[in-house]
């Protein structure tokens, strides 16, 4: 008998095509109702009641109760770093859905990939951080250097209770659109967290797009150039 972690039962639970457009969708990083959830995987609310009961059960959704209303969210951020390589996985591989719409680039320039910048303006940033030596890119390892430390601080960003956090201060991840790396961790989390707080950009509500505003877009431009800047 084989012993050990069983993928072939979280592979079927994430597999179901509905459950995963689910899954998708809570990559927003929101709470949603099963309601909003249904219409998301094209689904009757009874059906997505039921998946979301199954996904629940397996440890890969919350719920919370608020009044009359239940909103689920992923777990936690294992959950989301397995679905994040997922889709970076099958961008990379060409599985791809062909379903387009009016904020598909929107979606490419800046979205919320669950709690940090993706999209053009991820890596940009990724990239300009690099460039400029405040990230130190070891291996597979990222290290913010001295005087990134001094940017993020200058940017309003307290490093000190990221440090204490069990989440990596700076990791690497696949940008489904970009193919290439953005910046997640804490340290991601806290820039895009920054970047609502100084009015720079908003979240659209009902989707993942990140939209910045004329002045904002200037800032960011601004404190992140790209190499030839």
């Amino acid at each position: 008998m084989n012993v050990g972690p069983d993928i072939a039962a979280l592979g079927s639970l994430i597999g179901d095509p509905a459950r995963a457009r689910m899954l998708t969708a809570l990559l927003s990083g929101k709470a949603l109702t099963p309601s909003e959830l249904a219409v998301e995987a094209g689904v009757t609310v009874q059906t997505a009641s039921f998946h979301l009961g199954k996904l629940a059960g397996a440890g890969l959704t919350q719920q919370q109760k608020q009044g009359r209303h239940r909103y689920y969210s992923l777990a936690d951020d294992d959950v989301a770093d397995v679905l994040v390589a997922m889709e970076g996985l099958a961008a990379k591989r060409g599985h791809t859905r062909t379903r387009t719409g009016p904020k598909d680039p929107d979606l490419r320039k800046a979205r919320v990939c669950y709690n940090h910048l993706a999209g053009t303006l991820g890596v940009h940033m990724f990239d300009s951080l690099l460039a400029r030596q405040y990230l130190a890119a070891e291996a597979e390892n990222l290290e913010l250097t001295d005087a990134g430390r001094a940017f993020v601080t200058g940017l309003g960003i307290d490093l000190e209770p990221l440090a204490k956090s069990r989440r990596p201060l700076c990791k690497a991840c696949l940008d489904w659109s970009a193919r290439r790396t953005h910046l997640a961790g804490a340290l991601g989390t806290a820039f895009l967290d920054r970047f609502f707080a100084l009015g720079w950009a908003e979240r659209q509500s009902a989707s993942r797009v990140v939209a910045f505003s004329d002045n904002g877009a200037a800032r960011f431009f601004s404190d992140f150039p790209n190499e030839a800047s």
